[in-house]
């Protein structure tokens, strides 16, 4: 997929008179494949292998395959989950959430704001999981 920044498509859109004069214009912009598509993609820029990021991610080995493989669609938590399990860093794991279509971490709920401060410090699944605990929010 090509990228063109957000702002850019979204003054294309506003511009255009007809929908779909937006989406012939701008279709190699524009998101067509897959979560587990942008997965596997990430899997092979980092040289990551699935089956240590579904262990790291403490998902279930068979509902972790089902991810990658496109048969499952992850939650937000899911994919958080993946994120840590790939040790992505904070901008990385927002663009994976804006890319499922789920909203970025926001710092003004305090479990996103325990989130980022895990990915901000590199947390594994195991100590967000610990701080969420002891926080009183839901874990991944």
């Amino acid at each position: 997929m090509i990228k063109k920044p957000t702002d850019e498509l979204m003054d294309a859109l506003n511009q255009c008179s007809s929908v779909e004069e937006y989406i012939n214009n701008e279709q190699d912009y524009l998101i067509d494949s897959a979560v587990s598509d942008y997965l596997n993609q990430l899997l092979e820029e980092k040289s990551l292998k699935k089956s240590m990021v579904i262990k790291n991610s403490e998902l279930n080995e068979i509902y972790g395959y089902q991810i990658f493989s496109g048969k499952r669609i992850p939650s937000r938590d899911k994919l958080i989950s993946i994120s840590f399990g790939m040790n992505l860093p904070l901008d990385e794991t927002q663009a994976l959430l804006k890319y499922a279509g789920f909203a970025p971490l926001y710092p003004k709920q305090k479990r996103d704001s325990l989130l980022i401060w895990g990915k901000t410090h590199q947390f594994s699944i195991y100590q967000i999981n610990e701080l969420l605990y002891v926080e009183n929010e839901d874990t991944l």
